[in-house]
């Protein structure tokens, strides 16, 4: 499995703290079966001018030598949209995913429809693709919505734990499921119990194996080899799915 949105860059966002917290979690993630993941801090478009900041690069020289045997390590950001994306950023490579054309974004949690719709379209015209993260968080999140989203170029990465979540951005990311329009899940993980691994294998235990395949292993392998992505097909998580899906992934319960 490929994880694409993690916290774990030590001491630099509200993620992992330390490298030992870190490498607890790697070495836990590479244990279940993720092999690749790409670290995401936060970042703001309004501070893109001045740069990655140095503590994020300290952080990396510090994590690297003990990064876990088994995983190997991407970088980017999770760039908050926070301002139109600047034309000049579109060239560099270290906000994007692995340094392809992917760049992970995400809204302030009040965005309205049309002007997420235009921050996205700002990005693909720079020649970006933007994954935007978690559009399950944001109430406007509609398959109606998220489908003019994507026509702008736009993926979606859906919250592998928020799938199984009982409520409102749980109904919302298995609504966009449903809909065939989520790309890729992840994560997104803050040096915590949050792991892409209990999605995956709950989706195929309830007969999701292929969009489970699609969307922790094959896209995201794809957007780190800046390739094109496979459509994943609808799959519908109904009730007594969703209670079996929890049962899976909290068996003490």
């Amino acid at each position: 499995m490929v994880d694409l949105h993690s916290h774990l860059l030590p001491g630099v966002d509200d993620g992992s703290r330390s490298v030992e917290q870190s490498v607890t979690v790697l070495r836990k993630m590479a244990q279940r079966g993720v092999t690749e993941l790409c670290l995401t801090p936060h970042f703001l478009a309004s501070r893109i001018g001045r740069g990655i900041p140095p503590a994020h690069d300290e952080a990396w020289e510090r994590l690297r030598p003990a990064i876990p045997e088994g995983i190997k390590l991407h970088r980017g950001v999770e760039l908050m949209l926070d301002r139109p994306f600047p034309v000049e950023a579109a060239g560099q490579a270290e906000l994007r995913l692995g340094s392809s054309r992917y760049l992970l974004v995400e809204f302030p949690n009040s965005i309205a429809p049309p002007a997420a719709l235009n921050a996205l379209s700002q990005v693909a015209q720079c020649g970006l693709v933007p994954l935007l993260a978690h559009p399950e968080r944001y109430t406007c999140c509609t398959p109606e919505v998220v489908a003019r989203w994507k026509a702008t170029g736009a993926r979606m990465q859906l919250d592998a734990r928020t799938l199984f979540q009982p409520r409102t951005r749980g109904d919302r990311a298995r609504a966009l499921l449903a809909a065939g329009l989520g790309d890729i899940l992840a994560g997104d993980n803050h040096g915590d119990s949050r792991l892409l691994p209990d999605a995956f294998l709950a989706l195929s235990e309830l007969g999701g194996h292929e969009q489970a395949d699609l969307l922790a292993r094959g896209n995201p392998t794809a957007i780190l080899a800046d390739g094109d992505l496979t459509p994943v097909p609808p799959f519908a998580i109904k009730q007594p799915l969703l209670v079996r899906l929890r049962q899976l992934l909290n068996p003490e319960e």
